[in-house]
């Protein structure tokens, strides 16, 4: 029997695994469905309510300021214990201009595909990530704990073979789960702009951004997964892998933040993994250090640095490529008992 489609056959007919997965893709069309729901075309109707609203906040702050006005007044002329709350001369309690109240303020909420369709990107990746780092923990942990691992090596005695393999299928699966969800996000999203908000501003250059977006998705997802298979199979222990990556979240950076700040480094962002994440995901975050620049508020311009998502993908690739080649080590030279 071919190996890689028993392994694939393995993935997909593991309960967890399936429960899993259908959980969190039912979790991001509760999103998508959420974002339809809470958006509103804006049409001629939606401009004239947004500009009735303006004027009722405007006639209400009339009616409050004339109210405490009316109440100052009276507090000065009877010398209450609360005059002291109120300005100096009552008559300069007036209500704001008109021109404050834009009816722009009270437009409803409009799904511009173009400006916010980016940020969706990255509710998708995170839980996506979440969703496939514990099943690869699982994928390969699970076996161990049963013993299922042991027996296949009994089988098939090739551990490389075997433990790659498994990687294979995993990986086959996680991007055979994540290529069609983001095509149907990004289908939601446009039917979103479409029927309760704006489409405009589409160009074949701003299609290719966010392809190049999905792509970084699709990689990240498929890295979180081979990271948390690789930490089952360092532990054989699925539970390795998620204590191991919730320590170093928790725990790590917050070290690695309070060092930053002991050394007084220039850039102390740069440091946590959240800024690594960001310039992956937005393509480019730009750090600033305003310790050069003069107490008091004096005009400074500060040094900045830019991380990019190369940066994030040499992280990446590095972090993959130590924690697979550690597992290889380790299932070479440890025995099977």
């Amino acid at each position: 029997m071919n190996l890689y489609r028993a392994e694939l056959r393995r993935l997909v007919k593991r309960r967890f695994v399936r429960y899993l997965v259908l959980a969190g893709l039912l979790v991001l069309a509760a999103v998508a469905a959420g974002t339809f729901l809470t958006n509103q075309k804006l049409d001629a109707a939606a401009y004239a309510e947004a500009e009735r609203t303006a004027e009722r906040e405007y006639q209400l702050s009339i009616t409050w300021t004339e109210q405490w006005r009316a109440e100052c007044e009276r507090s000065k002329t009877s010398g209450g214990a609360d005059a002291g709350q109120f300005p100096p001369d009552c008559a300069s309690i007036t209500p704001p201009p008109r021109e404050s109240f834009l009816a722009e303020h009270y437009l409803p909420a409009t799904f511009e595909f173009r400006d916010q369709f980016p940020a969706t990107l990255h509710t998708f990746s995170s839980l996506l990530t979440l969703v496939f780092f514990v099943v690869g923990a699982s994928f390969v942990g699970a076996e161990w704990t049963s013993g299922g691992m042991m027996n296949l090596l009994l089988w098939r005695p090739r551990r490389l073979q075997v433990l790659f393999t498994k990687l294979a299928a995993l990986l086959t699966g996680t991007i055979a789960v994540t290529v069609p969800a983001v095509g149907v996000w990004t289908a939601a999203h446009w039917v979103t702009a479409v029927l309760r908000g704006d489409p405009d501003g589409m160009t074949g250059g701003a299609w290719q951004s966010f392809a190049l977006s999905e792509s970084r998705v699709l990689v990240l997802v498929a890295a979180a997964a081979a990271v948390g298979f690789g930490l089952a199979a360092i532990g054989r222990h699925t539970a390795l892998a998620l204590g191991g990556v919730l320590a170093f979240l928790v725990l790590g950076q917050s070290a690695l933040g309070f060092l930053a700040e002991l050394v007084d480094a220039r850039y102390v962002e740069a440091w946590l993994i959240p800024t690594y994440w960001i310039a992956w995901m937005d393509g480019a975050v730009e750090l600033s250090d305003w310790r050069a620049c003069p107490p008091g508020g004096a005009e400074c311009v500060p040094s900045t640095l830019e991380l990019t998502w190369l940066h994030t993908g040499g992280l990446i690739a590095v972090t993959v490529l130590v924690v697979l080649g550690v597992a290889a080590w380790m299932i070479r030279r440890r025995d099977v008992t």
